[in-house]
């Protein structure tokens, strides 16, 4: 029975954020701006970090992970959101959805467990600088990387093995810009209460887990700096209220889709811009303008790439 509903449905309609056309027409002007922001900022943050000897640490080692992460969930949505909303074509395959779920949730895992990462490399530099490059060596660096995308990955094989074989055999619109579980398992055609449960133990603890831990290290950064001394406090606080502001905005969505997956207004495919192109612009804004060393990095390789062209 599975098998007979389950090639009935073939692909998906993406409604989208409007049906408006001058909303369209300002979604369009604002989305493609944006990206074109996300994609030159993050990228900038990847090459200037692998190509400048002075940022080969362990903090500029994680930046340019979590920009290469933020840069690759925008792609993997807005291009798609501005190719249908100015063609008119909404569509996506069932293949195309599946895959789209399977990449979000690898990169979204992967980037709570690299933002854990830079929080622990934040703690070890502020509470423990004499051990410092001892704890955080290469080694130590390869390892947090490679566990963030290892705990990204099984986080989403998890979530796809109990729904990619649900049976589709109607209704195929989807209420938002891109594919995501909770409206995935809405579709199907069958008592949906055990799938929402899992996803919602699965993804929304695990987000309000990762955010509440994230908030408790950086208080206890905070709490540290304060006892060693009080005038460092207020640095500190300006650093951290940033990277904050920064943790707000990546994990509300989360939080807000997947505690409550079927909300009766459709206020969560908004929130979903704060994850796919407002916040893929703060991490290089905040991780890297206001810091001096990725500022001077970046002058000079931008140094070096008008002489590289002046001499060609």
């Amino acid at each position: 029975m599975y098998e007979a509903n389950y090639s009935e449905v073939s692909q998906f309609v993406l409604l989208g954020l409007s049906a408006s056309r001058p909303v369209k027409h300002f979604l369009i002007a604002f989305s493609t701006v944006f990206y074109v922001t996300i994609f030159l900022g993050n990228l900038l943050v990847v090459l200037t970090v692998t190509f400048d000897p002075h940022l080969h640490s362990p903090m500029y080692f994680l930046l340019a992970n979590l920009s290469f992460i933020d840069f690759c969930l925008s792609t993997l949505t807005v291009p798609k959101m501005i190719f249908d909303l100015s063609s008119g074509q909404r569509t996506i395959s069932f293949q195309g959805c599946v895959t789209q779920i399977f990449i979000l949730h690898v990169l979204g895992g992967s980037e709570m467990v690299l933002l854990i990462a830079m929080a622990l490399d934040r703690y070890v530099a502020i509470c423990k600088p004499l051990h410092y490059m001892t704890i955080m060596n290469p080694r130590m660096c390869i390892f947090l990387l490679s566990a963030a995308w290892t705990i990204g990955l099984i986080h989403s094989v998890v979530q796809l093995a109990f729904v990619v074989h649900l049976p589709f055999c109607g209704p195929n619109e989807i209420d938002s810009f891109y594919c995501d579980l909770p409206w995935f398992i809405k579709l199907a055609c069958m008592d949906t209460y055990k799938m929402e449960f899992m996803v919602t133990a699965n993804s929304g603890f695990i987000s309000m887990g990762t955010f509440f831990l994230l908030i408790i290290s950086y208080i206890f950064i905070l709490l540290t700096v304060w006892k060693r001394s009080s005038s460092g406090l207020s640095k500190a606080l300006s650093t951290l209220s940033a990277h904050i502001t920064v943790v707000i905005l990546f994990f509300g969505p989360c939080i807000f889709v997947y505690v409550w997956p079927f909300p009766t207004v459709p206020v969560d495919k908004f929130l979903a811009i704060l994850d796919f192109m407002i916040t893929p612009i703060l991490n290089p804004a905040i991780y890297t303008l206001r810091n001096k060393d990725m500022m001077n990095s970046m002058r000079r390789l931008s140094s070096q790439l008008l002489i590289l062209r002046k001499t060609l």
